[in-house]
């Protein structure tokens, strides 16, 4: 199985419990790996036969923006279903959602959840 990465996808957006998170907003940050067969695309050099990455982005912009969640592991949830739907050469799903302004007294680079769905 071959794998497509988005490293780094800063996307604002307003979840969170707290009422500021969901009134002021804040920056997420996604790592997404999609895993597809992708020996058509490398025989044929043709976007047809791949994952348009940039469509994918589209993809994972909206459904971190339609609406607002509580929890992150919802939101990933989201994000990773709307990849699967949106993509039919796509077999599976790896979304890790970083929330680096969590509110917390601490001093931590991110708090992160991890989901993998498959087909």
């Amino acid at each position: 199985m071959d794998e497509i990465y988005i490293k780094g996808l800063k996307i604002f957006a307003y979840h969170g419990v707290n009422p500021e998170e969901t009134e002021n907003g804040q920056e997420f940050e996604l790592d997404i790996t999609m895993y597809a067969d992708l020996s058509k695309a490398r025989e044929s050099d043709d976007l047809e036969h791949t994952i348009n990455y940039a469509a994918a982005r589209k993809v994972i912009n909206a459904a971190m923006t339609e609406r607002p969640y509580k929890l992150i592991e919802r939101v990933a949830e989201v994000v990773a279903t709307a990849l699967l739907n949106g993509f039919e050469k796509l077999l599976k799903v790896e979304v890790t959602l970083k929330k680096p302004n969590a509110p917390m007294s601490a001093v931590f680079d991110y708090v992160a959840v991890k989901i993998v769905k498959s087909r």
